[in-house]
């Protein structure tokens, strides 16, 4: 495990820059070739292969951020996942992945895994003993994701990383909902952490863009597979989500605090009928959240009174964005079942706990006071 004895603003602004010898701008410079030449045959510089300048110094500071030695940056997050999923699996291998968790990963797990041979089960739920029965004699990977999408259950990182090493199996995590700001799940035994970079780590709503961070030996088998597979980023993208993450802490920050003051005020509503987030007290693991995070993030959900419709609800929203993505500077709902988890059955969907009328609540950086105000007005004309 390698920590950067640097402030997490600090590693936010500076790690992973690239100095400009030439000009001393303040800004890294933007490598667009797609073309290096190269003194020695065995360095081979090449965007496919993720050591491109920008690619690498990048790297550097998701490393740095999630206190790793080394790290990926790929082109969306389920390019990530998928991945990482197919470097440690193969034909006969099998995979145990936590339920409830991100939609389009659970599809992409039923979906592709069985074309590989590559065998899988879903835990009943979210605590150690779920897992412990879905282990079987040949399980080489255990994914989580905590918090949960779009339920914000918490998953005990510690004891599912600790019953992993006792049979030698590997880890790996969706920390995208907390944030290296939020969560260091390597300071907590996991292996592999995986963001949707589109999120947090871009935050303005105009990157898609995944990343990895884990080991070197880690990374380096999960670099072979990915070269083969071709999910790497742009380097002006790269450049774009570097400039974006100069601002993750200040964000983050901002977003949680707003996001514990939202939650009390809609789990004090009349019209709300339930509040999920891990900041609450009421939130079944609220001490686990607050052993294992150091804020309790800006994401929730919550559910309104069934007098009321949802959609109306959302169409009636005036500053607060009805919205497929999250994690944006700006505020944003949505709607699970027709958006994050739509490729799931009905009957999947309800097993899970996420009905036609949940809302999902991703908090921006605005004025709380002016998010309170649109929610009661659109509550209002849902009525």
């Amino acid at each position: 495990m390698v920590k950067e004895k640097l402030g997490i603003n600090t590693i936010c602004v500076h790690t992973g820059d690239i100095k400009d010898e030439q000009f001393k701008g303040a800004v890294s410079p933007i490598y667009m070739s797609t073309s290096y030449q190269f003194e020695d045959v065995a360095v081979k510089r090449y965007p496919r292969y993720f050591n491109t300048p920008n690619q690498e110094h990048l790297s550097k500071k998701i490393a740095a951020l999630e206190h790793t030695e080394a790290a990926l940056i790929f082109g969306s997050g389920m390019a990530a996942v998928s991945t990482t999923f197919l470097a440690f699996l193969k034909a006969g291998d099998h995979l145990v992945v936590q339920n409830p968790l991100y939609g389009g990963t659970s599809n992409f797990v039923r979906e592709e895994l069985s074309k590989y041979g590559i065998l899988y089960t879903f835990t009943e739920g979210y605590q150690v003993s779920d897992f412990e029965k879905a282990i079987q004699s040949n399980t080489k990977l255990i994914h989580i994701e905590t918090p949960s999408n779009p339920l914000l259950t918490i998953t005990d990182i510690r004891a599912i990383a600790k019953l992993a090493q006792s049979k030698q199996i590997i880890t790996s995590i969706d920390n995208t909902f907390a944030s290296p700001i939020i969560q260091n799940p390597i300071d907590l035994g996991i292996d592999i952490v995986i963001h949707s970079a589109t999120k947090y780590l871009g935050g303005h709503s105009d990157i898609l863009a995944g990343a990895v961070a884990a080991s070197q030996e880690h990374i380096d088998t999960i670099w072979n597979v990915g070269k083969n597979l071709g999910g790497s980023l742009s380097d002006f993208m790269v450049w774009m989500l570097e400039r974006s993450m100069k601002t993750l802490a200040l964000r983050v920050k901002i977003q949680s605090k707003n996001a514990k003051k939202l939650a009390k005020f809609l789990d004090k509503h009349p019209d709300v009928t339930r509040v999920y987030y891990p900041g609450l007290k009421s939130h079944p693991e609220h001490a686990l959240a607050k052993s294992q995070m150091k804020r309790f993030g800006a994401m929730m959900s919550f559910e309104l009174d069934e007098r009321l419709n949802a959609s109306k609800f959302l169409k009636a929203l005036r500053l607060i964005k009805p919205s497929m993505s999250l994690a944006g500077v700006e505020s944003t709902m949505l709607l699970p079942a027709l958006t994050s988890h739509s490729l799931l059955s009905k009957e999947e969907r309800e097993t899970l706990g996420i009905g036609d009328g949940l809302i999902r609540f991703s908090v921006g950086i605005e004025s709380h006071k002016d998010l309170i105000q649109d929610i009661e007005q659109a509550i209002a004309l849902a009525k």
